[in-house]
């Protein structure tokens, strides 16, 4: 059946452990089998719930939920269904199986029970499923009555219920009376619905004659039940029942006539069982009571039909008691014992109204139907609950509830006094109720006069305790007398003393309600409440009663008009002791009493009541100036008196009532607590001032909030008992037991915390003032103290013991807060974190508490901004979304600071190995614990998978952003860097999911938005770039897809995954454009998102105060908040502009005083609108960073090929042309430009790399409409723009520009003509052919850029000439080549007649004397930063610009350059030692003629394998093409420089310099010149010789014909690439990709590219290294003849029997001379007599220099010079040195 199948059927325990081992994270600490017991009741407590809510969406008679009407009959019909099926039975015989006690016995054997928490989790879900079930009957008879055998056997059920040990019912039976008297309920008939006949249709009263005889017959004749009180409520609901049918429906019921005419005999019968009793006792004092509106409702409308209804039957209580309270006073005559048949049934529904309506359940002020106004009350609210009633006419049931609370005040006998006093305080809850029982009272007492007054009146409470005061004033001892503490005879009488009471707890409530009242009474001539009851308190009187006038005090004292005069009447009549008088041996007031009469009685009712009124009087105001003249003013001795006599001694004091010991903690706490939230340190705290006493000098007291905080910042008695407090709190909550006093302990605990949070808040101020006063007092920072140790545990564990609360979050959300606000303010402090984690893992079960206390307030799903709730879930609420915020604080604050630290603990990372060998897991795996990590993912998931996004940002969007900014610091650091990525990318798939739904747009909170992007975009650059960095390709590409692309997204599969054919697009997807309709690329569509226009706020508008002061008191009050944005503090500039106007002195001052005040609010909320401002900038630019962090990761980081260029140049298009269209808006925010520049300049330099690499690949077929795949027209657009943003920013944003020229710079290289390959032609085309040849796109583009940048005129010209100028370095510089730019490509010299009209011209020439001192001090021995010759450098590139026109040439000659140049002084600045000098030089030379040896022998080879193998993977081709160039090159500049060297130190041969001996043979060896000079008697010598230059010349002509062969097949290979056979085009690819599968995945086209690309560039290394090879051939030709020609020709030998040695230094020293730049002929002279004759024996060329090597250099001219027009170079060269071989030898 349905019924049995809903009504909590679910698998039995042992099913359920597997499901238990999954959950087990999420309840640590216990076993999967105990997990599985609390996810078993857990499901069938949601079963129960679900059912209970689709009955409480029925269509019914007594409330609605905001549901459609569809769905609202589909719950009925089902729900019909259900009870049709015996729902009602099922859920009786299932709430009478159920109970705690048996299940407990059952798992008690099958070990189902683990800790407390785990058994206190398993009751609580036990109860609460028999709650939900009983509900579902109450909901349903709320909606619709139940039938005749369901109606039975809820009856049947309550006959076996019993009370619990009070006597109450528990809140399950509660819900099942209520549903039965929701059953009987009949009012609906009274409020004349829409619907009001078709219920009666339904109402089984009406339709069925069988219920109602059935129900009558078992409520009259059945057998007595359990509870007899429980059955007397049932037959008064069916008596009243009854009775509104009969006189509501009289025609209808006349049926049920028979049954009608018996509810007075029922109604009689209840009566005798007590019924009032039983409800006031039963019902009223249940706990469920107070948590359900409709029980309250339904309990008001019992009571009020009774009175209405059953007028006689109360006329019958009155006269009952009137003749009871006769027989009473004749035996009080008469001495004897009142008669035992006395009934006392309207006491017991007096107190029964005056409880009931005394709790003023959820605000509904129901008393309010007991009040008819008359026209003597002003009010202008509606009244009761008939709401739609107008005031002149209340309904006739008011009217009669109003008779009767007058007509029991009239002749009340003095039985009924204190009961009727009672049922008037009920009355009076309630801010309306008040104003009427005041009325009431005031009315009463003018009636009969003053003599006769009625008892119930204010006259009378008045006049009666004037009457008590004089009486009990005579009887006043003195302060020494003994009987102080002994009440006299004439006292108060028992009966007296509860008449009192209930009179003073009516005023209290009565004035605690109205401020009228108690205005009134307060100011009364006559009656001067306060100054009786100080009178009183004065007296000899019981504790109890002096405590009630002390709560009636701080009833008074709600007003502040009356707390002030309230203080000085309390200094005034001693109450404590404050002044002692002289000779006065002991103490005297209430610390007396506290100490003899409170503590032998061991109740403390007085003390409470002190501290209660206190807390209200400093609430309301604390005069500075309290007891001043009798002693030093100030609040010290009440202050003393509470931390001394009641705080201290608390704990050993003996308690009657255990409760109590925590509500005095509580109290007095509370007061603490209020003076110190009220306190700001001052300096004028710190300064010992005197006040004048009695003619003596006395200190005078300090405020007690320093008095607090000075306790507070020692180890003093206060703090030590503050924290036993809260060692004790936490250990009573870890045992989860009911405890007597234990919601006030929760409170005092939380008194503690706060005090705490307090002192740490204020402290930094408070220890700098006492620093700066040089007092001598001693204070130690809070933090330092609560790392002491605990006198109990002999551990330093407070701070463990505060953290312990967060694990108490669900049953105590506010102590969790303020916990979670004391840790954070804690972990600010690095030397702390350490030792705190230490702390925290010492105890391992303390340690699991500990951080399942963390995950559990994080894991709270409660949102910030959520549902409709009432106001007590939306604090609930808030607190714990605060409690979430401030432990994400703690996490962060701690992320900033070394290891180890609490985040990194929390967070579940490993601290004790290295933080990086981390290997973080899901819950559970490998018995990884739920950290705090886990639930702030589990936060952030959620919803994530929807296309909505991630719920969080929405709902609470604050706590997102906090999220999103822990996991980024996670990823930012590097010792967690690795571990929390890996996580997050296997794991979690985080970052593509949460990407895919940027931009987050949040309507009302946009800064919370931006900031939610900004840190989920810094941590996707981390994960491109580390990605990118491991070559994990495929997650980098994903990202990349999902932000770039602008084809509509490919849905996710199944697993999260992308699917095949997105892979297959990675590399070619972007070549080819589709016809399917594009999209919003992410990238932009997050850009959108970051709005750049801002709202300032409107200037002052101030009538009294002066703007300029107003603004630097402003400024003054700023400071950095936590977030790094500068803001005003509100609150203490409040407090400033306040004291200002309280400082105003006169008449006109104090009535212009509203008028000031409003100008401060109008200043305050300017200043708020300011902060929100600045928020804002802050979060946008905050934004803007990270996206562009984001971009220049895409672009810079990522490899090249996962974005193919042509897509890449577009993506940078529309970035650019996007950013400008935002940034050049009218109302774009300038602090946004700077950020804007530097993205545009690195777009900028991607772009002009882009389109030159495609350019220098040269592929074919593209449009000539533009380059590559971005058009003409797109780059003129984006010129435009930049040119655009340049001139926007006008005068200032210099270093801004800096970016702008940079960008434009970028721009201008595009249009600059690439150097094309040399082809090796033998003829160029002709001058005809080229005037007439068609414009290409390089010139075309460079044209039409200058014709824009021309049509700006003079407007530019004057912003970059201004520029280039003056200003910041970077910027001149920039300008300068932005200027050389321009000029190069200006024929028409527009820019250059500017700058010489305009006069910057000669400003940049006269500059450079400037620059002169400058350039001296770069001289010096430790020169200054290298600023001045960079300008310099720029200002002489940008001056021989304008040379080489001449134009320019004359204009500089006009400006006075030369003589500019002839002043400047730093030219003639030279080293001092020339000498030195010349060594250095001499070094160089010989190093670099030693380099040959390396590169022309056979260390060449080695090198290029070096090379290749010290290459990666993808390009070791590219590497050994560089390495060969390279070489080349060197070896072609050295012979360069030999070259250069001859032909400097002589134009002839015979006074040339030798750099090579004359030794002609080749180097053999790997080290070249160390093997020059062969045969035995050669030395080991470093002067390289003949026979290196002949080897480098053989080398490069073998070289050269090897090169132009592979120039030769390259070429061939370009012009046939069609026609290459797929394993060749393969061959050529795989240079240009990585992996050996990489060519496969690749297109037939993608391979044609690359390969292209690649014999392009093979062709161009091939002819540079052609060049080279020819000109080393030339150098070393000319440098073979003139030695050829030195030594055969002109050189003398020296003595043959000189030995080689001196022969080698001779060359060593004649090098020397040459290097050393001496030509004088004497030392050549001397030079040459040191050549031996055997030396220049072994200049035999023509061995080496044969016919075949002749053949070969002929041959290279004919190949490559002659192209070069140089026809006989190397032919004149060879011929020339062939004469000279033929010369005989002499």
């Amino acid at each position: 059946m349905v019924a049995n199948n809903v009504a909590c059927s679910l698998p039995p325990v042992s099913l359920t452990p597997f499901t238990g081992e999954h959950q087990q994270p999420y309840f640590p600490g216990l076993t999967r089998g105990l997990v599985a017991v609390l996810l078993y009741w857990d499901g069938k407590r949601c079963v129960a719930n679900s059912l209970r809510s689709l009955i409480q969406s029925r269509h019914g008679k007594t409330f609605t939920l905001d549901l459609s009407s569809e769905l609202v009959t589909l719950a009925t019909r089902f729900t019909d269904e259900l009870m049709s099926q015996g729902l009602t039975r099922r859920i009786l015989t299932l709430v009478s199986e159920i109970s705690v006690t048996r299940e407990f016995e059952r798992l008690q054997k099958e070990r189902g029970l683990g800790n407390e928490k785990h058994r206190k989790e398993v009751a609580d879900l036990i109860k609460e499923c028999r709650q939900s079930l009983a509900e579902c009957l109450f909901c349903w008879t709320c909606q619709s009555s139940l039938g005749k055998d369901d109606t039975l056997a809820l009856i049947g059920y309550l006959e076996t219920v019993t009370a619990e040990a009070d006597g109450s019912l528990d809140s399950v039976n509660m819900a099942l009376l209520m549903a039965l008297l929701y059953c009987l309920d009949v009012t609906f008939l009274e409020q004349g619905s829409e619907d009001r006949d078709d219920m009666l249709q339904t109402l089984p009263l009406l339709t069925e004659k069988q219920y109602v005889s059935a129900v009558h017959r078992r409520l009259v004749d059945g057998q007595p039940w359990k509870l007899p009180g429980l059955q007397a409520v049932a037959r008064m609901a069916w008596a009243l029942a009854l009775r509104a049918l009969s006189q509501a429906l009289f025609v209808l019921v006349t049926a049920l006539v028979e049954f009608t005419e018996g509810d007075e005999s029922l109604a009689d019968q209840a009566l005798l069982d007590g019924v009032f009793l039983f409800l006031t006792e039963g019902v009223l004092a249940s706990e469920g009571f107070a948590q359900e509106e409709f029980y309250a409702r339904r309990l008001h409308s019992l009571i009020t039909d009774f009175l209405s209804l059953m007028p006689m039957k109360v006329k019958h209580l009155r006269n009952r008691a009137d003749e009871d309270a006769r027989l009473v006073h004749m035996a009080l005559q008469m001495g004897s014992e009142p008669p035992a048949s006395l009934r006392r049934d309207l006491d017991h529904l007096m107190i029964l109204i005056g409880e009931f309506y005394s709790k003023g359940s959820f605000g509904l002020e129901l008393a309010l139907d007991y009040w008819c106004p008359s026209e003597s009350v002003h009010h202008t609210s509606l009244t009761g609950s008939y709401l739609g009633v107008a005031l002149q006419r209340p309904p006739h049931k008011q009217v009669v509830l109003s008779k009767f609370v007058r007509q029991m005040g009239d002749l009340l006998p003095p039985t009924l006094y204190i009961p009727y006093l009672r049922m008037l305080k009920g009355l009076a809850n309630g801010p309306q109720c008040a104003h009427y029982c005041f009325s009431l009272l005031k009315v009463n007492g003018n009636l009969q006069g003053a003599v006769t007054s009625s008892p119930v009146s204010w006259e009378h409470f008045f006049h009666s305790l004037m009457l008590y005061h004089e009486n009990l004033r005579r009887d006043l001892p003195s302060a020494d007398s003994s009987h102080y503490r002994h009440p006299p005879l004439r006292g108060i009488t028992q009966r007296e003393l509860d008449g009192l009471s209930a009179f003073l707890q009516l005023l209290t409530t009565i004035v605690t309600w109205s401020e009228n009242a108690r205005l009134a009474l307060c100011e009364h001539p006559q009656w001067t409440p306060v100054v009786v009851m100080l009178g009183l308190l004065q007296c000899s009187v019981q504790p109890i009663l002096k405590a009630e006038l002390l709560r009636c005090l701080a009833a008074f004292a709600k007003s502040p008009e009356i707390a002030a005069s309230l203080w000085q009447s309390i200094e005034y009549t001693q109450i404590l002791q404050t002044v002692k008088a002289p000779g006065q041996r002991q103490a005297a007031g209430i610390e007396v009493e506290l100490n003899e009469i409170e503590s032998s009685c061991e109740e403390y009712p007085l003390t409470r009541a002190f501290c209660h009124l206190i807390s209200t009087l400093v609430e309301s105001a604390l005069p500075v100036n309290l007891g001043a003249g009798l002693r030093p003013p100030g609040f010290e001795p009440y202050l003393a008196f509470l931390r001394d006599a009641v705080f201290l001694p608390f704990p050993t004091r003996a308690y009657r009532r255990a409760a109590e010991k925590w509500e005095v903690a509580e109290a007095v706490l509370e007061v603490f607590h209020k003076l110190l939230r009220d306190y700001e340190p001052q300096p004028s705290d710190f300064v010992q001032e005197m006040v004048e006493l009695q003619g003596e000098q006395v200190p005078s007291y300090k405020p007690p909030g320093y008095s607090l905080m000075f306790h507070l910042l020692n180890d003093s008695p206060m703090l030590s008992l503050c924290l036993n407090l809260l060692e004790e709190g936490v250990r009573q909550l870890d045992t989860y037991a009911p405890f007597p006093g234990k919601k006030h302990l929760e409170g005092s605990v939380l008194h503690c915390l706060c005090l705490l949070d307090l002192a740490l808040q204020k402290q930094l101020v408070f220890m700098d003032l006492l620093r700066e006063s040089q007092a001598s007092l001693l204070a130690s920072p809070l933090e330092q103290l609560l790392q002491g140790i605990s006198p109990q545990s002999r551990r330093a564990d407070h701070i463990v013991n505060i953290a312990r609360y967060l694990y108490h979050s669900t049953s105590n959300p506010e102590v969790a807060f303020q916990s979670a606000k004391i840790l954070r303010h804690i972990a600010r402090y690095p030397n702390i974190q350490s030792r705190l984690v230490g702390d925290f893992m010492h105890d391992q079960a303390v340690s699991e508490k500990l951080m399942a206390g963390f995950v559990e307030c994080l894991d709270n799903e409660e949102a910030e901004e959520g549902i409709e709730k009432s106001e007590l879930e939306k604090r609930v609420a808030r607190i714990r979304h605060e409690t979430q915020i401030h432990i994400l604080n703690l996490l962060i604050t701690s992320l900033e600071l070394k290891a180890p630290n609490l985040a990194l603990y929390l967070l579940g990372y490993e601290l004790k190995k290295a933080v990086s060998t981390t290997n973080l897991q899901d819950p559970g795996v490998l018995g990884c614990p739920r950290s705090c990590l886990h639930a702030i993912l589990s936060l952030l998931q959620r919803g994530s998978e929807r296309r909505s996004g991630p719920v969080l940002t929405r709902q609470s969007p604050h706590l997102a952003e906090l999220c999103y900014q822990v996991i980024y610091l996670l990823c930012a650091c590097s010792d967690t860097s690795g571990p929390t990525m890996r996580y997050l990318r296997t794991s979690q798939d985080f970052l593509y999911s949460h990407l895919q739904h940027l931009p987050f747009v949040i309507p009302g909170n946009e800064i919370a938005g931006l900031s939610q992007m900004s840190w989920l975009m810094k941590t996707a650059a981390i994960e491109l770039r580390v990605t990118s960095l491991n070559r994990q390709r495929s997650h980098t590409q994903r990202l990349l897809n999902l932000l770039l692309d602008d084809q509509p997204h490919s849905q996710l599969t199944a697993d999260g995954e992308t699917g095949m054919e997105e892979e297959t697009r990675s590399v070619s997807g972007f070549l080819h454009f589709d016809t399917v309709s594009k999209v919003r690329r992410k990238l932009l569509s997050v850009l959108d998102a970051i709005s750049f226009s801002q709202e300032v706020p409107e200037l002052l508008q101030l009538d009294f105060f002066e703007r300029a002061q107003i603004e630097q008191v402003i400024a003054n009050c700023e400071h950095v908040s936590e977030h790094g944005h500068t803001v005003c503090n509100v609150k203490l500039l409040h407090r400033v502009l306040v004291a200002e106007v309280n400082a105003l002195q006169g008449v006109a001052a104090i009535g212009q005083r509203p008028l000031l005040m409003e100008e401060v609010n109008s200043i305050l909320q300017q200043v708020v609108e300011r902060n929100r401002v600045r928020r804002s900038l802050s979060a946008k630019r905050h934004a803007l960073q990270s996206w562009r962090a984001l971009v220049e990761t895409v672009l810079t980081a990522c490899p090249s090929d996962l974005i193919p260029a042509d897509s890449r140049q577009l993506i940078i298009r529309d970035l650019l042309l996007d950013l400008h269209d935002k940034v050049l808006s009218e109302d774009a925010a300038g602090e946004l430009m700077p950020i804007v520049a530097g993205v545009v300049f690195t777009l900028m330099v991607h772009l002009s790399q882009s389109i030159l690499s495609e350019q220098g690949v040269g592929l074919e077929g593209k449009a000539s409409s533009g380059f590559a795949s971005i058009a003409n027209s797109a780059l003129h657009l984006i010129l435009r723009k930049l040119l655009d943003f340049i001139l926007c920013t006008g005068g200032g944003f210099q270093r801004l520009r800096a970016h702008l020229y940079g960008s434009l710079l970028y721009y201008l290289q595009i249009a600059q003509k690439p150097e094309e390959p040399d082809m090796l032609q033998t003829g160029g085309s002709s001058m005809w052919e080229r005037l007439t040849a068609p414009e290409d796109n390089f010139s075309k583009l460079q044209r039409e850029n200058l014709a824009i940048i021309e049509s700006y005129g003079t407007a530019l010209m004057e912003v970059v000439c201004r520029d280039a100028c003056d200003g910041h370095e970077i910027g001149r510089m920039l300008a300068l080549a932005v200027l050389d730019r321009i000029l190069s490509i200006d024929r028409q010299c527009q820019w250059l007649l500017y700058m010489c009209n305009s006069g910057y011209l000669c400003v940049l020439v006269e500059s450079l004397r400037q620059d002169d001192s400058a350039l001296q001090a770069l001289l010096g021995p430790q020169p200054p930063l290298l600023k001045p010759l960079y300008i310099y450098e720029s200002k002489m590139a940008l001056l021989t610009r304008v040379a080489k026109t001449g134009q320019g040439a004359v204009e500089l000659l006009r400006c006075g350059l030369v003589s500019q140049l002839v002043e400047c002084q730093v030219y003639d600045m030279l080293p001092e030692t020339l000498v030195e000098l010349q060594g250095h030089i001499g070094r160089f030379q010989r190093q670099c003629l030693s380099l040959l040896g390396r590169l022309a022998g056979s260390e060449r080879a080695r090198l290029l394998k070096l090379a290749e193998e010290s290459s990666s993977p993808r390009d070791p081709a590219d590497r050994r093409e560089e390495m060969e160039v390279a070489m080349q090159q060197i070896c072609a500049n050295v012979m360069e420089y030999c070259q250069k060297l001859l032909l400097q130190s002589s134009a002839q041969a015979q006074f040339s310099v030798c750099l090579f001996s004359p030794s002609v043979a080749e180097p053999a060896g790997r080290d070249g010149p160390r093997a020059d000079l062969q045969g035995p008697s050669a030395p080991c010598s470093r002067v390289p010789s003949l026979g290196l230059v002949l080897f480098l010349l053989k080398n490069s002509a073998a070289d050269f014909f090897r090169f132009h062969q592979s120039h030769r097949q390259s070429l061939d290979k370009l012009q046939g690439l069609e026609q290459l056979p797929p394993e060749e085009l393969k061959e050529l690819c795989q240079a240009q990709v990585s992996g050996s599968g990489g060519v496969d995945k690749i297109s037939s086209v993608q391979r044609s590219v690359l390969a292209k690309r690649w014999l392009v560039q093979l062709i161009n290394n091939r002819a540079k290294l052609l060049s080279l090879c020819s000109y080393i051939i030339e150098t070393c030709l000319f440098v073979l003849w003139r030695h050829l020609e030195y030594y055969l020709l002109y050189c003398t030998p020296s003595d043959p029997k000189d030995s080689l040695l001196p022969n080698v230094s001779t060359y060593r020293a004649r090098l020397d001379d040459s290097f050393s730049g001496q030509s004088s002929g004497v030392a050549r002279s001397l030079g040459l007599s040191r050549v031996s004759q055997q030396d220049l024996e072994q200049t035999d060329v023509s061995v080496y220099f044969g016919e075949s090597l002749q053949r070969k250099l002929l041959d290279v001219e004919g190949l490559y010079s002659q192209v070069r027009s140089r026809y006989t170079f190397i032919q004149a060269l060879v011929r020339r040195i062939r004469g000279l071989l033929r010369l005989p030898k002499s």
